[in-house]
């Protein structure tokens, strides 16, 4: 998607120009941006309007990434990333932002939109492992499976090859069930 496209509050136009031609029907608000409403959403373009948020050496992940894949409609109130460099970083957080200090390899990051997103299969692996401290990831598990079918399997296995991660038994029978749901 080129940036052109792409109507951050405050850049170009103003909340209040941006709120009017919502109304007026040119553009729809997708996460914090607005886009021309015959403009088709996708993962870029989900990616670029979440990209302020979205630091050098982080990469989004959980929720955020689950909704970049096209798991539903709004993205989630919080936004999460984590680090996808091996040096430590010091990250410019607020109250939108929760941030994950743990390493997303190389392997599991992907561009889109020109912004560092965790792949389907491990925002997949860490939903699973995270649904022991927070039940609420579960219809994002849901959405990510319906959006990308192949997930639950892939996560399932990455998740065997672990070795003591918190939670582990309780994401593989949520993966389990996805998994079947989706056959």
């Amino acid at each position: 998607m080129h940036p052109a496209f792409l109507y951050v509050p405050g850049e170009r136009l103003s909340q209040t120009e941006l709120s009017a031609a919502r109304i007026d029907g040119h553009v729809v608000e997708v996460g914090d941006a607005y886009i021309p409403a015959d403009l088709l959403e996708g993962p870029d373009v989900r990616a670029s309007s979440v990209a302020a948020l979205i630091r050098p050496g982080t990469a989004a992940c959980n929720q955020t990434a689950a909704w970049i894949h096209g798991a539903g409609d709004l993205p989630p109130a919080v936004h999460h990333i984590k680090r996808c460099v091996d040096r430590r970083i010091r990250p410019v957080t607020s109250s939108r932002v929760v941030f994950h200090d743990t390493v997303i390899l190389a392997a599991d990051v992907r561009i889109t939109g020109g912004v560092a997103v965790s792949s389907p299969a491990r925002t997949m692996l860490d939903l699973a492992t995270t649904l022991h401290r927070d039940p609420r990831v579960l219809p994002w598990m849901d959405l990510l499976a319906m959006a990308c079918p192949e997930t639950p399997e892939a996560a399932m296995v990455a998740l065997q090859d672990l070795r003591r991660v918190p939670g582990s038994r309780m994401g593989s029978a949520a993966l389990q069930r996805l998994a079947v749901r989706r056959r």
